[in-house]
């Protein structure tokens, strides 16, 4: 039996969850058993996040927090995208952290014994942290096709895709998770089969690409749907980029029996989405999604906004607010634009007023939450597909898990199952169902 113990803490979106997910399976193989909680734990692992400045403090305040928790002994280790892009600086400026770890980087010295009974790590550790221990030049594994643990719900995130080969404005992942690497579709399959999920969310930066990597060979993503669907109950696919929502896409997603389309659209003022480096316009969009529910009734659809771009006009505002109320999205979400170093954005002029960026993403929440309570509501009566993710909660194919409202169901509907009920209530963005 395993000696030695782990605790994985994840921050940030799904593909960082698939991330944590690898980690543990690597940590199992390397002989670790997982803690039941961080003070328990001989390694303490932070999967984190980088994407913005509210995400970054609440890794840093979560490292914070777990390097007070710890047990006398334990190591902590810091990996995801904060170490990949500010490595040297949380080495320097966190003396609680024991080493800050690269993407495809061993957490564990497997020559080398604990010492006083705790877990060596040798992932870009601080200078001095391991005697002789050196921080290897390149990933000694690769993460993305690393295999994992069946999946502890009835639903998984598979990553098919690393990297981004877009260059929008706004974002900086493709600086440190580098270009588009997709996977080989026997290795997703292979995964797939393996997590024993009813439901399988597939994720990338860039999912719609999947396939064509530096601009270099043949999309490979409606093939691949077809492929999953023919093994699970469910797949769904989250961040479509709305150039290449091509209709053959489109006919796959509503074929899946999971029409659920979560749409990239960051803006809708044409001039805006230019100085995002983005395509489309809010005229495109409405077509495009007229077109969608045209080919399925059903269909539900989410989208994310950035409010405060630098040069965003009160008629870039005007149009995006008119774009919510005509569109009718099911769900969306609003974000406050984040100045990210080394990003084109970063030195445009144009820089809006905190206080105005808040006054126009409260105008767009409140429309929004609006169209989402008068749309669950217009469900009340229908029956519905239900697969219950634990004992009373469950989901139809119009909630994404994690992201979306949720179906209240009886308790004693069995995890796993997928039930036809009827719908019989709403309260905001959940459902009553029986």
């Amino acid at each position: 039996m395993p000696d030695r113990s782990y605790w994985v803490e994840t921050l940030g979106c799904p593909k960082n969850q698939v991330d944590s997910d690898k980690l543990h399976g690597r940590l199992v193989a390397d002989g670790l058993a997982e803690a039941p909680d961080a003070a328990a734990a001989d390694v303490v692992v932070v999967n984190t996040c980088a994407f913005i400045d509210e995400a970054r403090q609440e890794s840093i305040d979560t490292i914070l927090g777990l390097a007070d928790e710890r047990r006398e002994g334990s190591r902590l280790v810091v990996t995801g995208c904060l170490a990949e892009r500010y490595g040297a600086e949380l080495a320097a400026e966190l003396p609680e952290v024991d080493a800050v770890v690269g993407f495809g980087h061993s957490l564990l010295a497997p020559d080398s014994p604990p010492a006083g009974g705790s877990v060596p790590v040798l992932l870009r550790p601080r200078v001095g942290a391991l005697d002789g221990a050196a921080a290897p030049a390149v990933p000694d594994f690769d993460l993305l096709n690393l295999p994992r643990p069946p999946a502890t719900a009835p639903w998984a995130y598979v990553k098919v895709a690393e990297g981004c080969d877009r260059a929008c404005g706004f974002c900086a992942i493709p600086s440190f998770r580098g270009p588009q690497r997709s996977r080989a579709a026997a290795s997703i399959l292979a995964e797939v089969d393996q997590l024993g999920a009813q439901e399988i969310v597939l994720v990338a930066q860039d999912l719609a690409s999947y396939g064509r990597d530096q601009g270099v060979g043949e999309r490979g993503l409606v093939p691949l749907i077809a492929e999953v669907a023919a093994r699970v109950e469910r797949v769904r696919l989250l961040y479509l980029y709305p150039s290449d929502l091509t209709d053959a896409l489109v006919d796959a997603i509503c074929a899946s029996g999971v029409p659920y389309f979560d749409l990239s659209l960051q803006h809708v003022s044409r001039p805006l989405l230019r100085r995002m480096r983005r395509w489309g316009d809010g005229d495109r969009f409405l077509a495009r999604i007229a077109d969608i529910r045209g080919r399925e009734a059903d269909a539900a659809l989410r989208s994310n906004f950035i409010v405060g771009y630098p040069g965003e006009t009160e008629e870039d505002h005007d149009a995006l607010l008119r774009f919510v109320e005509e569109a009718e999205l099911d769900w969306c979400g609003f974000f406050s634009y984040s100045r990210e170093d080394g990003t084109y954005a970063a030195d445009l002029d144009g820089t809006v007023d905190p206080g105005l960026v808040a006054e126009r993403l409260a105008e767009l929440r409140d429309v929004q939450d609006a169209t989402t309570e008068r749309r669950r509501a217009a469900l009340v009566g229908r029956e519905v597909e239900v697969l219950v993710d634990e004992p009373g909660v469950g989901r139809t194919h119009r909630e994404a898990p994690e992201i979306d409202g949720v179906v209240n169901v009886a308790d004693d509907l069995p995890v796993g199952r997928i039930a036809s009920l009827t719908v019989t209530g709403s309260a905001g963005p959940d459902l009553d169902a029986a």
